[in-house]
């Protein structure tokens, strides 16, 4: 079958939001506040990218991941490139996305264990519409009142550097180890690549695709997994029938028949166009 829709997975957080985003219901005001959502093939723990939610009300840690040859170092399967999309924000917020200036390993550690690392992160005012590609390596913290869609290589490795004094466990020595710890450059955005396709970022771990709704063919190379990702509208993908606020796992060709007021992005792993 060329489409399935992926098993949502609601993950509590203290950081989370009781006001999440439309498509998905809100927690009981009562209830733990909700701050991703992720999503699951049955039966595949391990696809190569994982797309979440996250909604936040507070500063996420400051962190790092490393990349797929220091993980496979460790024994890991692979690093964690990643990139936000972001859906809202509040007038103040920010994303920390490296540093001012080059930082050596020495003096990012002090900071860390100090708290002086907020002041060495370049802290960048986000609004709705805006793209980041965060590459492993890139010391990075998502601020708050934030919801966004976050496309990642599928890892769970996180070296926390610093969470403002809260009692969770921080992990200095690997974390500063993979650091590179110096002023972010945006990744090319190739835009628009022919009418209705842009490209948000190409590479190299995975392509970001945005699309607007009405009728289109895919055709993915064999062996190859993408990832619908339906921001907004409806609509079927030869016979599955979605919207906003799922995603789908495409294999093979299939043919999507979105709402025009769709709003689509689409994920697969690699640098080569499909």
């Amino acid at each position: 079958m060329p489409a399935t829709l992926l098993e949502m997975h609601r993950v509590e957080k203290p950081w989370g939001r009781h006001k999440l985003w439309p498509g998905f219901a809100d927690p009981a005001p009562e209830g733990e506040p909700v701050g991703e959502v992720w999503f699951q093939s049955p039966g595949d723990s391990t696809p190569d990218l994982l797309v979440k939610y996250l909604f936040t009300s507070e500063k996420l840690s400051v962190q790092v991941h490393p990349d797929d040859a220091q993980a496979h170092a460790r024994g890991l399967p692979r690093g964690k490139d990643e990139c936000w999309v972001i859906l809202d924000a509040e007038p103040d917020s920010t994303i920390a996305l490296g540093t001012h200036q080059p930082v050596d390993h020495a003096t990012l550690r002090a900071a860390a264990l100090d708290g002086s690392i907020e002041q060495l992160l370049d802290w960048k005012p986000v609004k709705a519409g805006d793209f980041f590609y965060a590459p492993s390596g890139t010391v990075h913290a998502i601020g708050a009142g934030i919801t966004l869609i976050e496309i990642q290589q599928n890892s769970e490795t996180t070296y926390r550097l610093y969470d403002y004094g809260r009692p969770r466990e921080l992990h200095l020595e690997d974390g500063v180890a993979v650091s590179d710890a110096r002023p972010f450059v945006p990744a090319p955005m190739p835009g628009e690549v022919a009418p209705g396709r842009t490209i948000l970022v190409e590479g190299p771990k995975f392509v970001l695709e945005r699309w607007p709704g009405g009728e289109r063919a895919l055709r993915l190379p064999d062996g190859v997994t993408g990832w619908l990702v339906p921001v907004r509208g409806a609509g079927e993908i030869d016979g599955v029938a979605w919207q906003a606020g799922e995603c789908l796992a495409v294999t093979g060709t299939a043919l999507i028949d979105a709402s025009e007021d769709s709003d689509l992005l689409f994920a697969y792993p690699g640098t080569s166009h499909i």
